[in-house]
């Protein structure tokens, strides 16, 4: 096994803090095992005890609570929840093709897994402190500590009420059936299906209750700046703040750059609409665009997850780009280029999937 007990073929970008994506053709199954799981940090993989550990729920609330993981499992029904998460960046690669974007991590399509997480609703324990009335957004504190900030601060971030009280919406202790990782965030995490994995935060130490969005350095880092824009000198606000993940879709099989005989050939990924929407068509290409062939769309394992999709090409000999384009169920489709969605941070792109192989007759 690898860093993490992870699989020894995770593609790694950095070992320290731990960051890296699964390998393509790993992603093919509903479920993505834990060793597979791709892993995003801005800081060292904190040890938490346990035994210790308390969670506190303080803010805009009728009462501030602060519980032992014994307490919070004794109080709450324990609820689960099959969800995917996305790193904000996944798929920055192809944004740094267009244009060099410095200091940020090269994902491929793989920075994004699937698991069945178990835990407590978040909206539970939210009912149990009472929420007054002004109170807007739910913020949430990690123990990982970040230098990406400075001063150094805790990882954190927020969500809309709406969104908190929300039924998926999980604070998990499980992972797969296994207790949770440390590399996922154990002994507790918050899980928020279909937004970006920034708002799952991992190690969570403390829920805040308040009338506006979280004053963490990450929860306004994690926005798309207009491309004219500094990364580093941009004001707060400036930017688009991330929450729902937007359609996209990645090839899977074949791999990149494969060299296939000419023929019929099988092509095959996923899709993922993000929030609660699902994924309604998908589209594929072996002529730029002329003509598009329908590919076969699975159902989603919930209505949180990706769903998987395949078709068959004939595919001539020589060079071909395949495309995919993926529709949700508000008829939003992929942008045609990445040069479309290129921003200074690289985040969010949802561009139309490409990917060049070479067929010999």
């Amino acid at each position: 096994m690898g860093i993490w007990n992870k699989r020894d073929d995770m593609v790694v970008h950095e070992v320290e803090p731990y960051n890296a994506e699964s390998p393509p053709q790993a992603l093919a199954g509903r479920i993505t095992p834990v060793d597979t799981f791709y892993g995003r940090n801005h800081a060292p993989i904190p040890q938490l005890d346990a035994e210790n550990w308390r969670l506190r729920v303080e803010g805009l609330v009728g009462r501030p609570l602060e519980m032992s993981m014994d307490e919070l499992r004794d109080r709450f029904p324990e609820r689960s929840v099959v969800a995917t998460l996305q790193c904000a960046g996944n798929r920055r690669a192809d944004l740094m093709e267009v244009s060099d974007i410095p200091g940020q991590v090269p994902w491929g399509p793989g920075a994004i897994s699937t698991a069945r997480w178990s835990g407590v609703s978040l909206a539970d324990v939210l009912a149990e402190a009472g929420v007054r009335p002004d109170a807007a957004h739910v913020s949430f504190t990690g123990a990982d500590v970040s230098d990406q900030a400075y001063p150094p601060q805790h990882f954190g971030g927020s969500i809309p009420m709406a969104k908190a009280t929300s039924h998926e919406v999980l604070l998990a202790w499980s992972m797969n059936g296994q207790s949770l990782p440390a590399v996922h965030g154990a002994p507790l995490r918050v899980v928020v299906p279909g937004w970006i994995g920034a708002r799952s935060v991992k190690w969570l130490l403390r829920i805040g209750v308040q009338a506006g969005p979280s004053d963490n350095y990450f929860q306004t880092e994690y926005s798309i700046l207009p491309p004219e824009a500094d990364p580093h000198t941009a004001e707060r606000g400036e930017g688009i703040t991330l929450g729902p993940v937007a359609i996209h879709c990645a090839i899977l099989r074949p791999g990149k750059d494969a060299r296939l005989p000419a023929g019929p050939t099988e092509v095959a990924g996923f899709a993922y609409a993000g929030d609660d929407r699902t994924v309604e068509r998908v589209d594929v290409s072996a002529d730029d665009g002329d003509t598009w062939t329908h590919a076969k769309v699975d159902l989603p394992e919930s209505p949180w997850t990706w769903q998987h999709w395949h078709t068959t090409l004939d595919l001539p000999s020589g060079d071909t780009e395949l495309i995919a384009r993926a529709w949700d169920s508000t008829a939003a489709v992929q942008p045609e280029s990445p040069a479309t969605v290129w921003n200074p941070r690289g985040y969010a792109n949802n561009a139309a999937a490409r990917l060049h192989v070479t067929c010999r007759s």
